[in-house]
């Protein structure tokens, strides 16, 4: 990797280091968490001052390709943003506790959907404007202040256009620890600096939001609800100690991530209180009514979603109205919303009994809201695998953390009961041994 070329004289550039290293990621000759050569080491085996090595690393560091490692140096970034085909494989025989996927037994079909209308063409609106009225009905009544609506291609979508509307690379963000790992990624690619918030069963610690914000963050990320992977929620009281520190950062941007929306499992709380400038919440309909369907909906403060929609209409230009047509017919469907409903009682009935089960055993565990639980452990590998042996396969902690300590996060949406208590069982077991070694 990054060896100079003698054949030619090229000059080996900046340019050529950040398309080698790329190569190497992509080729997977360099896998996430690899070390790269120091600027000087690097600058001496390829004849080149350390500005340009350093220019190159920097350049590769706002692309979100690496970071930096602490003593470690630069290292490859946890998921750098390159195409990738890989896909996980789980062993036969063993149950699938990894993804965050809904219950496909609990999503409405989309067979009986009502013949498409007139085809849309260039110049007609962008937005259908039933849809605008029922987002902006569901969000007055989840106290949210009033703003206008846009539609978007999912939570993530919504997130990064909101970022890219107020930060620049470099800016400060602060970020929920743990945290849903591609929000991490897209901070990173965005080449955005991190800092964590650590979270509790009530959402972001106020400690730790503060300090966040004393130290420059310029946007917060918050999910009020269904917390992926720690399964927190926001409850009046948390809201109210947090909305009384970002009251002195009036230009501070708050991002919701309300992705779970009406099977979250917890009421809707908000931190964007009417007159605060820079807020945009997102709620996407992926866990309610089906990835497949991928749209959010979003409001916030009149600058924030003007950026939003007008950056929009520069690359995909709108959401298909095939799909926010079929978002429409089945929000206001009532066999439909019978099927929401359901789905919001099995999902905490499920997540319920999963915590209930481990509680029996002792162990710790969180998930007041949403489709994941949050286990903390000595050591998540040896737990993973001693899982995965018993048939269980679920995710480590580590792609989620920033400085939290160790656990496994479990996907409880299709965890039936019997099920809860047999995983229970063998977490137990496996938490034994573990134990016993950390003992002595």
């Amino acid at each position: 990797m990054m060896e100079r070329n003698n054949d030619r004289n090229e000059g080996v550039g900046a340019n050529a280091i950040i398309q080698s290293v790329e190569r190497a990621i992509a080729a997977g000759e360099l896998v996430p968490g690899a070390r790269l050569p120091t600027v000087r080491a690097l600058a001496r085996r390829l004849k080149l001052s350390p500005t340009t090595v350093s220019s190159a690393y920097r350049a590769l560091a706002l692309r979100g390709m690496v970071a930096a490692g602490g003593r470690r140096g630069t290292i490859v970034s946890a998921a750098p943003p390159l195409a990738s085909h890989a896909s996980i494989t789980i062993p036969p025989g063993v149950r699938n506790l990894l993804t965050g996927n809904p219950d496909p037994a609990l999503l409405p079909r989309l067979s009986r959907l009502p013949e498409p209308d007139a085809p849309r063409l260039y110049g007609e609106s962008i937005n259908l404007p039933e849809l605008v009225a029922l987002a902006a009905q569901a969000f007055a009544a989840d106290g949210l202040p009033p703003g206008p609506v846009a539609i978007v291609s999912g939570t993530l979508d919504g997130v990064e256009r909101a970022l890219t509307a107020h930060l620049r690379p470099g800016d400060k963000i602060a970020i929920e620890d743990p945290a849903y790992s591609p929000v991490i990624d897209l901070c990173t690619a965005l080449g955005l600096s991190i800092v964590a918030v650590r979270v509790d069963n009530s959402g972001p610690i106020p400690a730790h939001l503060e300090a966040a914000l004393r130290a420059g963050a310029k946007a917060a990320i918050v999910t009020p609800r269904a917390q992926n992977p720690f399964g927190a929620a926001l409850d009046s009281e948390r809201a109210h100690e947090l909305q009384q520190i970002i009251d002195d950062y009036p230009d501070l941007l708050v991002i919701e991530d309300d992705h779970a929306g009406l099977i979250a499992g917890a009421p809707a709380i908000t931190l964007c209180e009417k007159g605060r400038r820079r807020w945009v919440v997102v709620r996407s309909v992926s866990k309610w009514l089906g990835p497949d369907l991928r749209l959010a909906i979003l409001t916030g403060d009149e600058t924030s979603v003007s950026r939003i929609e007008g950056r929009f209409a520069l690359g995909p230009g709108w959401v298909s109205h095939i799909l926010q047509r079929s978002v429409a017919a089945l929000w206001t469907n009532t066999v439909a919303d019978a099927l929401i409903h359901r789905a919001a009682e099995a999902y905490a009935e499920r997540r319920g009994a999963l915590l209930e089960a481990l509680a029996a055993h002792g162990i710790e565990a969180h998930g007041r809201s949403g489709l994941t639980v949050w286990i903390p452990v000595a050591e998540e590998q040896p737990i993973v695998q001693s899982l995965l042996a018993a048939g269980w396969a679920v995710a480590a902690g580590e792609r989620y953390r920033l400085k939290s300590p160790p656990a496994i996060r479990v996907a409880i949406a299709t965890m039936m009961p019997p099920e809860a208590r047999r995983f229970a069982d063998d977490l137990a077991r496996a938490l034994a041994p573990a134990a016993r070694s950390h003992s002595a």
